[in-house]
């Protein structure tokens, strides 16, 4: 199967899945998971009319995104999923159209600052839409917030640092049922004021948007499986 092919079945698998929850599929986004990804299966995903995609780590995501494909950037909209270390933030600020993995106030620190070095235009412009990882799993192994503590980490974001989040983001144990993790997130949302969930992968992606995602995040059914060699 190619890459074309494959991105058109998971379309059609989201809009079933969007009639299903009676939604409009066109509210959903498709974020391509490009991480590790050969260049061959990019160049087709962005053939196949792909214009969102996600990377999750920094430095690889400048080297496919700021050299290899640099002329299709501008056409793409480009989210981090990974964790982003504080030292990075400038580099994905420059990056970086939304930033999905932010956890903790230490990043909100650099964020924060990255925006006031820029000018009031600059920030208004280019500054990354900024989404909360929620450890919905509280797992000790896992970033993200833990769900008792994301009241007040809003609070904080918004007051403190002057940063208003759109979306909250999420990744369930690989163990257990993602319903419940996506049912949570969902309810945290509402708490906080915030509309945009980032929920669902190559799995489970089809019962996220049944549960309320507004972006989707798939790779290996999207692009074949890994190569990690």
């Amino acid at each position: 199967m190619t890459v074309q092919d494959r991105h058109a079945m998971i379309m059609a698998r989201m809009a079933k899945s969007a009639k299903r929850a009676g939604r409009n599929v066109n509210d959903i986004s498709l974020i391509a998971v490009s991480k590790v990804q050969p260049d061959t299966r990019i160049e087709a995903m962005l053939k196949a009319g792909q214009t969102q995609f996600g990377e999750n780590r920094v430095q690889e995501a400048q080297t496919r995104w700021g050299e290899k494909f640099a002329q299709a950037r501008k056409n793409i909209e480009l989210r981090l999923i990974g964790p982003l270390q504080s030292n990075k933030t400038e580099d994905a600020v420059a990056l970086f159209d939304v930033i999905e993995t932010v956890d903790r106030e230490k990043l909100l620190k650099t964020l924060a600052k990255s925006k006031q070095d820029m000018t009031a235009q600059d920030a208004k412009e280019t500054f990354p839409r900024l989404y909360v990882q929620v450890n919905t799993g509280e797992e000790p192994q896992k970033s993200g917030v833990m769900p008792s503590e994301l009241p007040t980490f809003i609070t904080l974001m918004r007051e403190t640092y002057d940063l208003h989040p759109e979306g909250l983001m999420c990744i369930p144990p690989q163990n257990e049922a993602p319903s419940p993790h996506f049912w949570l997130l969902k309810k945290l949302a509402c708490n906080v004021g915030i509309e945009n969930l980032s929920m669902g992968m190559s799995g489970d992606f089809e019962v996220a948007i049944e549960m309320g995602a507004t972006s989707i995040r798939v790779g290996s059914a999207l692009f074949g499986d890994r190569d990690y060699a």
